[in-house]
């Protein structure tokens, strides 16, 4: 697959194919709301339109260093009430078991948010045993990360600003307009800079080992009003076979292709081949496995035809020999070395 399918007219239409009219018009009526105090002049004036609480000053960044990626607030819509259904009653027709899904436990409650599902919306906004979460997914870096969603005492509510760090998504809050950067949960903007949500363990598995491990009746989110979108569908495809990653300008990691994947813990990482190769990785406590049999998200235009890739648990060896769930990612190489220039991608 060549890069030249990949344009940038293609990559503003997939964008857009996510957008809905309503989020589009949303800032087209607040020039006036934007304050030259909370503005400073390197920010873009369709930032300050758009979010014209957040205090600009505060941008912890080069604003050259953020990418416009199509769609402006809310242009991809996040999932804000959603709604769930057992994990027996969904058809194969609606999820194939190689599927990808985000696997989350919080106290005794386990649910699945499939990735046919959020690569239209990427963030969702839930309450899974009391605790407010945001489960969010960026299909152009392959990050799925979970944050308790709570903040100096209130849960805050979470969307998609329409710009990436590294090809990364940049949420933002509906409270304060902070924009937060997704790899790393800390704000970049607004009143909330600098400070850092805290990250929840969760799985990156197939919707079959995800039944197996949560059982029959544990809850899966499904699309709300499925009409409206091509569920099921990747607007990306052909995506992880490409050369180049999209949207991105930074430098590339040596000795391993830029949308190669790899597992990431802290500021280490080991290529997925090489784990698919070993099976097991030790390194102290932690112990990261392979497991078998789940297909890419970015790689046929039908997800369950996609190509097997598999997927990954990644655990720390407790004092009394078991093993405990621990923060991880799974992500393309380029995004890895982007946010960790001096980490270390292990391929041999």
């Amino acid at each position: 697959m060549r890069l030249s399918r990949y344009s940038s007219s293609l990559i503003l239409g997939a964008f857009l194919a996510l957008s809905t009219p309503q989020a589009q018009a949303q800032t087209e009526d607040k020039g006036a709301e934007a304050s030259a105090a909370t503005s400073r002049p390197d920010v873009p004036y369709a930032w300050t339109q758009e979010f014209p609480k957040t205090d600009w000053f505060t941008l912890d960044m080069d604003p050259k260093d953020i990418t416009d990626g199509g769609p402006t607030r809310d242009g991809i819509p996040a999932i804000d009430e959603p709604v769930f259904r057992p994990a027996s009653q969904i058809r194969k027709g609606q999820i194939g078991d190689q599927e990808p899904v985000i696997g989350v436990t919080v106290g005794k409650e386990t649910r699945a948010y499939p990735l046919s599902v959020l690569i239209w919306h990427e963030v969702v906004n839930d309450t899974l045993d009391g605790e407010p979460i945001a489960v969010t997914y960026s299909p152009l870096c392959n990050l799925t990360v979970v944050f308790d969603r709570r903040m100096d005492g209130r849960a805050l509510d979470f969307g998609v600003t329409g710009r990436l760090i590294h090809s990364c998504q940049i949420l933002y809050d509906r409270e304060t307009e902070s924009w937060w950067e997704q790899m790393t949960g800390e704000a970049i903007a607004g009143a909330h800079t600098r400070q850092m949500l805290r990250e929840l363990p969760s799985r990156l598995e197939s919707f079959g080992d995800f039944k197996e491990r949560a059982g029959p009746n544990a809850l899966v989110l499904i699309p709300s009003e499925p009409s409206k979108r091509q569920y099921g569908t990747n607007p990306y495809w052909g995506y992880d076979r490409s050369t180049q990653p999209m949207l991105y300008k930074g430098d590339l990691p040596e000795g391993i292709a830029p949308l190669k994947r790899v597992v990431f813990v802290g500021e280490r990482a080991w290529s997925l081949d090489l784990l698919r190769e070993k099976g097991e990785i030790v390194e102290g406590d932690v112990v990261i496995t392979f497991v078998p049999g789940q297909v890419s998200m970015v790689d046929a235009p039908d997800i369950s035809r996609s190509r097997p890739v598999g997927g990954v648990t990644v655990q720390r060896r407790k004092a009394d020999g078991s093993l405990v769930d621990i923060h991880h990612g799974v992500v393309f190489a380029f995004v890895f070395h982007a946010f960790f220039p001096e980490g270390e991608i292990v391929t041999e």
